[in-house]
């Protein structure tokens, strides 16, 4: 096996054994970058120079007898959470050189164990998106079919992991952004309890459903990551003060007895036939592993993406103001021969030229359902329907302790196929629900179809990750998708 194709876990293993150093990991992921991501377009920025700096600090870590499960181990952050002094563009225009000056809390977490950040991946712009097509500097291509879709909005970090471009890779999820192209590209995706892991240093889309996480090889590489950036933060109000678990030790535990929840609403009749099949393969599976399978109900989860959809631009609007070419953005006032004659010249020749059309709708959108007329009608009401979504899905909790999903409505489709904004908002179809009411979900292999990966979800209790993570972790350690691999 090739140093780039190791877990977290066989890394580790590796540098505590001195089998090889980080420095030599490094290089392995850096040259699997260069071999394979003109075909995949994952990463939108290499820090060569820093990486092989950290490595070398991590490697002097080890000797010292200083390692932790994350020293000296290679990975690759969407390009949507700032790193200081290494470009930080949220895959927009309007950012095209805009160099941080901090560190969001995430990476200051990895770097405080020596892990070795390799590149910034490529995303939707400003992760208003579900294919990495919206990027403004081009697509993302999924390794397991270059024509098609990594999903989205963490492609280029799905896509990088599948690839094995990095040991592990960290996404943001707003409504399914980790999940989705975890599903679309055979790996594992985890979104965190909302308030779990801080947004500080996360650019923010919508910040009531805004979470970060890790989307790694194995179930046990994503316990791993979690408890290294979780934690509460003086930056982040919504962090909450909660226990931080030894999840690589949690998903070991049995599961023989536990209770999931299949909810009605997610298995329709117009539900892809292959991709039932496959979730009713992983249930029975489940079953063999001594787990109790109930059906539940959750009616108004149909209401998820509307809900989703009215809030989301309307946050969106908000938290896109400030890119407006004067204090954050390009714009071409700046320039010397520019001019503008007032102040809706600024925003012409910067929002009105560096943001792309999906931005530019989605803050059309909030600012409309934000308008006076329109906010009682549209986001009062979503916001009342929301509660209802969310305390639906607590109560089904209550009798279960997880439920399962499907993670995607199908397999990846492909690039260019989907050009109907409301086709594409329907991919987030099964994941809106969780992110609505904050609750942690993770998206894990179940099969193929027509040679494509195909993912289920299964959604937990309020900061109950470590049961999420155990029934994933025991499914795909009797399952053998995991071993198989995309030939780029």
């Amino acid at each position: 096996m090739k140093l780039n194709q190791l877990t977290i876990k066989q890394a580790y293993n590796g540098l505590k054994n001195r089998d090889f150093t980080s420095v030599e990991l490094t290089k392995a992921c850096l040259q699997r970058i260069k071999e394979v991501d003109n075909k995949v377009k994952a990463c939108l920025t290499i820090c060569e120079k820093q990486a092989l700096d950290q490595a070398a600090k991590a490697d002097v870590m080890i000797i010292k007898g200083e390692q932790k499960f994350l020293t000296g181990i290679p990975y690759i952050c969407k390009d949507i959470i700032v790193t200081k002094n290494i470009r930080t563009t949220a895959a927009s225009k309007i950012l095209d050189n805009y160099f941080p000056s901090f560190d969001a809390t995430v990476i200051k977490k990895l770097n405080q164990v020596g892990a070795v950040l390799i590149a910034k991946s490529n995303l939707d712009e400003f992760a208003h998106g579900a294919s990495t097509e919206n990027s403004a500097y081009g697509p993302t291509h999924n390794p397991w079919d270059l024509e098609r879709v990594p999903g989205g909005s963490s492609g280029g970090s799905a896509a990088a992991m599948a690839a094995d471009e990095s040991i592990f890779t960290i996404g943001s999820d707003t409504g399914g952004s980790i999940r989705h192209p975890s599903s679309y590209c055979g790996v594992i995706g985890l979104k965190p309890t909302y308030g779990r892991c801080s947004r500080y240093g996360l650019i923010a889309m919508t910040s009531s459903t805004d979470v970060i996480g890790p989307i790694t090889k194995t179930v046990e590489d994503s316990a791993i990551v979690l408890k290294q950036i979780a934690g509460s933060d003086k930056f982040d109000s919504t962090t909450v003060e909660r226990k931080i678990l030894d999840y690589h030790k949690e998903i070991k535990k049995n599961i023989n007895g536990l209770k999931i929840g299949i909810p009605k609403e997610f298995f329709p009749k117009e539900l892809d036939k292959d991709v039932e099949e496959r979730l009713q393969d992983a249930i029975n599976q489940f079953e063999k592993l001594g787990v109790k399978i109930t059906q539940i109900s959750l009616p108004h989860t149909k209401y998820a993406v509307p809900v989703y959809y009215i809030i989301t631009p309307s946050e969106i609007s908000s938290n896109l103001s400030r890119f407006d070419g004067i204090r954050y953005g390009e714009s071409e006032v700046k320039e010397q021969n520019s001019k503008a004659n007032n102040l809706l010249d600024v925003y012409y020749q910067s929002r009105g030229k560096w943001l792309g059309a999906e931005t530019k709708r989605r803050i059309m959108l909030g600012t409309y359902a934000l308008s006076a007329g329109y906010y009682d009608a549209y986001y009062l009401q979503a916001q009342k329907v929301r509660t209802i979504i969310s305390n639906e899905l607590k109560q089904e909790l209550k009798k279960v302790d997880a439920i399962l999903t499907p993670a995607t409505p199908h397999p990846a489709f492909k690039i260019g196929e989907k050009k109907d904004p409301l086709s594409m908002y329907l991919e987030d179809v099964f994941m809106s629900s969780a992110s609505l009411a904050g609750l942690p979900a993770i998206s894990f292999p179940v099969g193929f179809i027509n040679g494509l990966p195909i993912g289920a979800q299964i959604i937990g209790k309020p900061f109950d990750e470590a049961t999420i993570l155990k029934l994933a972790h025991h499914y795909e350690q009797a399952s053998n998708w995991r071993k198989t691999k995309p030939e780029l």
